[in-house]
């Protein structure tokens, strides 16, 4: 296999986006917060969230001391808002089990609520320098063309870990470098529709680009559309009871909604999740702790550009 890290390196010195979880004395927590924020969710849209996140809770257990409906609220419109649930009931579980203090190891980093191999990983590497392969959406991407010669990398796979590890050097620090400099290409420049191959630092190297640029197919999934979708009602629900200073009457939510059994399905499926708390015809949000069994995603960071 070529030499992927030297240039990744090289380039990463010259090109890395100044990013808040990038500087020098940046938190673990602020790292957890990050990676739980960026799962399928743009930087841009991501960084003002995660500055007045660790401006309101700059620890694990002052999040933890607050219920969960704070932190749905805090969520806003970052969707996927299982997220928010999921990060406070693992900074309580941080409080309690790791004196609050985000721990290190990946095992146990995988035993908190809503963290899965990519987070694990990704908060032992980055907030801890510590040598692991670390891979989302983007470093698939990179991989596949730049090592197997694909258009787009298939499905996520355990395999995935085994083909970062084989381009990782050696060494802690600049392992950790390499693994953030190709997701950074591949959020930047080998991206998934228009790829910018002559500012690429793999170019001469590149499996894809020898094999001259063959398309071999996209597994990806595409995401159903938002408009009119039963994840649009959802959202509503949220932003009213977000907005609401009180338990609301499950019948004045959305009662101007226009599939009225979409916006009950929408209740019922927030109620399932932990993130609404019906009582008595009275809705509102989570005061109680959710249930450790939430998993988050496995390989759920996207970090798209």
């Amino acid at each position: 296999m070529p030499d992927l890290a030297t240039p990744l390196i090289a380039w990463y010195r010259d090109h890395a986006r100044d990013l808040p979880w990038r500087r020098p004395g940046f938190p673990a927590w602020g790292t957890l917060v990050s990676e739980f924020m960026l799962q399928q969710t743009p930087v841009n849209r991501v960084i003002p969230h995660l500055r007045a996140w660790l401006v309101r809770w700059p620890a694990p257990a002052s999040l933890a001391a607050d219920p969960p409906a704070e932190a749905v609220r805090q969520w806003a419109n970052l969707g996927y808002p299982r997220r928010a649930l999921w990060l406070h009931r693992a900074a309580t579980e941080i409080r309690d089990r790791h004196g609050g203090v985000v721990p290190h190891d990946v095992d146990a980093l995988l035993a908190l609520t809503g963290i899965g191999d990519y987070t694990a990983r990704a908060v032992a590497v980055f907030a801890y320098g510590l040598r692991h392969p670390v891979v989302d959406t983007n470093t698939r991407r990179v991989l596949a063309r730049a090592v197997d010669g694909r258009s787009q990398p298939g499905p996520p796979a355990r395999r995935d870990l085994s083909a970062m590890e084989a381009i990782l050097p050696p060494a802690d620090d600049a392992a950790a470098i390499v693994n953030a400099a190709a997701m950074e290409l591949g959020a930047t420049v080998c991206t998934a529709r228009a790829p910018r191959c002559a500012a690429c630092p793999l170019s001469a190297m590149c499996a894809w680009r020898a094999a001259g640029y063959p398309d071999t197919g996209d597994a990806r999934r595409r995401q159903a559309r938002y408009e009119g979708s039963d994840r649009q009602a959802r959202g509503a629900v949220l932003k009213a009871l977000r907005e609401a200073a009180h338990d609301v009457p499950q019948e004045s939510v959305l009662p101007d909604w226009p599939d009225s059994l979409q916006r009950d399905r929408a209740i019922d499926s927030l109620v399932s999740d932990g993130l609404v708390e019906a009582s008595a015809g009275m809705l509102r949000l989570p005061v109680r702790g959710q249930s450790s069994s939430s998993r988050g995603l496995t390989y759920g960071s996207a970090s798209p550009a």
